[in-house]
């Protein structure tokens, strides 16, 4: 995995109003810890931070006055309506050092003509290497039919993870769409409109002879 280089300054004000004005000056508020150190109190720099968090579990290398500390993201605080980020918690990692992390299920391949697929889990929960995170899990559908499921244990893993997520637990099933009764009622209600001018054509026909 390659590292995200951003340069941070250490922050010495604190409180709602340090953290707005950092943000006002093109900064996100953020605090590293991890490792029994205490926790630092840094900015980052606002753009080039927006876009890494894009990347999922992506891997940090934060220069502090000349000196690089490698760290994942633990939590993302955003605005709910302007989906501002307003403060960012990194963990310290080092290589060859396991984490727990949450992993996003992608979907990949099509299951059988007719069937639709309901996914579960959104995410699972592995350990692995702190510096050599996987952004994704690829479960494929590739011609599985209505009834199959994919549980967690039969999902291929990166290299070097470890499973954390209950095996048993289900991740996607395959299913057949079922009609509401409202789809049944309109499509009787169709049916009786067909017949009803089929009747009245047939009428029509027999009154001309």
């Amino acid at each position: 995995m390659s590292e995200v280089k951003l340069v941070a300054t250490t922050r010495t004000d604190f409180g709602k109003g340090a953290a707005r004005r950092t943000r006002r000056a093109g900064r996100i508020p953020a605090v590293l810890y991890g490792h029994g150190s205490d926790p630092l109190h840094v900015s980052l720099p606002g753009h080039e931070t927006f876009l890494a968090l894009k990347q999922a579990n992506a891997l940090f290398a934060i220069e502090i006055d000349g000196e690089t500390t490698l760290a994942i993201t633990k939590d993302v605080q955003r605005e709910p309506v302007k989906n501002v980020i307003e403060h960012v918690d990194l963990l310290i990692v080092t290589k060859g050092e396991k984490v727990d992390v949450e992993i996003p299920v992608i979907v990949v391949g099509e299951s059988y003509p007719g069937t639709i697929h309901i996914v579960e889990l959104q995410t699972l929960e592995l350990q692995a290497e702190a510096t050599n995170l996987p952004r994704r899990i690829e479960v494929s559908i590739e011609g599985l039919v209505a009834g199959d499921l994919i549980t967690a244990g039969a999902i291929a893993l990166p290299a070097g993870a470890t499973l954390i997520t209950d095996p048993e637990s289900v991740v996607l099933t395959i299913s057949a769409p079922q009609s509401s009764a409202a789809d049944i009622a309109a499509d009787a209600a169709v049916a009786d409109l067909a017949a009803s001018q089929s009747a009245k054509s047939a009428a029509a026909a027999e009154a001309e002879v």
